[in-house]
């Protein structure tokens, strides 16, 4: 028997035992599909594969690239999408057990929704951030996987609802800035281009190694993975977003520092054009 919003009742509920809702024990990654294309599928496949590796889950043998792309893309056809979509594909430890669960077999879901642009584009002209100091991310490889433990994201972004923000940018434990709550930062100083290592505790993003290898190819950048502090902020020329479903937004604004766009959209172009070749 369990009891359900006040109901005590013996129907199975997916969620009782579920150790995904019950401890957090669940990875998952987020795709773009477009055109019936994966985006950077091997990418998110290997990404998720060392996420569970890190977690100590069993990776079930039949788990190959091709297997994931296959049940990506028909999930996306059974909802008949066509364009661009994106899509989640969670995986969790099996039922059963407390902390220690009884075995490390996994199970999966997968949830599809739409997209309106099929090419990435900047969603928004104006964009304002602020610092999230409630709570901090350590430094550790727990953080830098996409786990289903988002609290901090989640917390941060009622904050960011609550004061007006578009955004948040979240510090570690020695107070340097990190990322945003749902995308890695890069930050333009003259003509040097810096993002955090992965060492500082952010996200391991595909989106972020995408625009790294792109941001190389412009002759006069300078590319660097090196810590970010609050007051590297102030200085900054442009300060921009990156994740897989949007691709890049811009920062606009700061606190009372305001950012130019100009290496965000150069990179934004530069980005479609690679997917349409690609």
């Amino acid at each position: 028997m369990i009891n359900f919003n006040g109901t005590i009742t013996e129907d199975a509920n997916i969620l009782a035992g579920n150790r995904a809702f019950l401890y957090g024990d669940s990875v998952f990654e987020t795709v773009k599909i477009l055109d019936g294309k994966v985006l950077f599928l091997e990418d998110h496949y290997f990404r998720l594969m060392s996420a569970m590796r890190i977690v100590r889950m069993e990776i079930p043998m039949n788990f190959t690239m091709e297997y994931f792309e296959e049940q990506i893309l028909s999930t996306a056809a059974s909802e008949n999408f066509s364009g661009s979509c994106r899509t989640r594909i969670s995986v969790y430890r099996k039922e059963g057990g407390f902390y220690l669960p009884k075995d490390n077999n996994v199970s999966f879901l997968i949830t599809v929704l739409p997209l309106e642009d099929s090419v990435y584009r900047i969603e928004k002209d104006q964009y304002e951030v602020e610092l999230y100091k409630d709570f901090i991310v350590t430094k550790h490889l727990l953080s830098t996987i996409k786990s289903s433990n988002r609290m901090i994201n989640i917390t941060g972004s009622i904050f960011a609802d609550e004061n007006g923000y578009d955004n948040c940018l979240l510090i570690n434990d020695e107070k340097n800035v990190i990322e945003a709550l749902n995308g890695n930062l890069f930050m333009l100083m003259g003509t040097k281009l810096i993002t955090p290592p992965i060492s500082e505790g952010c996200l391991n993003g595909v989106m972020r190694k995408q625009i790294l290898a792109l941001a190389k190819k412009i002759d006069t950048i300078e590319v660097a993975e090196e810590p970010i502090s609050p007051f590297d902020l102030q200085k900054a020329d442009e300060l921009f977003i990156t994740n897989v479903v949007r691709g890049i937004q811009p920062i606009t604004k700061y606190r009372k520092k305001e950012y130019g766009v100009g290496l965000a959209k150069d990179l934004l172009l530069r980005l479609n054009a690679q997917i349409r070749l690609g």
